[in-house]
Order: C-alpha cells, then structure tokens, then sequence
C-alpha cells in the first residue's frame, strides 16, 4: 500500500507528473497538476493506492519535488 502526499501549493505547473502519469494526474484549469480522485488532508493532496504504477517516476521527474510517496508494505501497515 502506497500513499501518495501532493504539495499542490508548491507546484509549478511543469505538467511532467501528468504527461507521464496520466491516470492519476491532469492538468487543472489553473495550470497547476491535480492528483485524481484524492482527498484534502493538511493543506496537502493525498490518494491511497495499492500499486506504485507511474507514480514513482512522476515523483522522481517532479523539478520542485511537491510529490512525495510513502509505501506502507515496508512498515508493516496494510
């Protein structure tokens, strides 16, 4: 299990999380990324899902690092 943490106010619209990862993210009308079918928790974006996906790579090619992706499996969480 996977939780992914969207910082949506540090993004710069680049549009590379949903160019690469198209299923999880768009562009929104404010050209800023938004994370589909997350929830708003802490100022923050975040989406719970079971597989990692593309997400890692959005994560990685993000140049303002505003996606942070926490994987529970290791923790022992499920």
């Amino acid at each position: 299990m996977y939780k992914i943490i969207y910082e949506r106010d540090k993004c710069i619209g680049c549009g590379t999380c949903a160019t690469i990862c198209p299923s999880y993210w768009e562009m929104g009308s404010d050209s800023r990324a938004s994370l589909k079918d997350s929830t708003e928790e802490n100022d923050n974006f975040v989406k719970e899902i079971e597989e990692l996906s593309c997400n890692g790579e959005a994560e990685q090619s993000c140049p303002v690092q505003c996606i942070h992706i926490k994987d529970y499996q290791n923790e022992g969480k499920q």
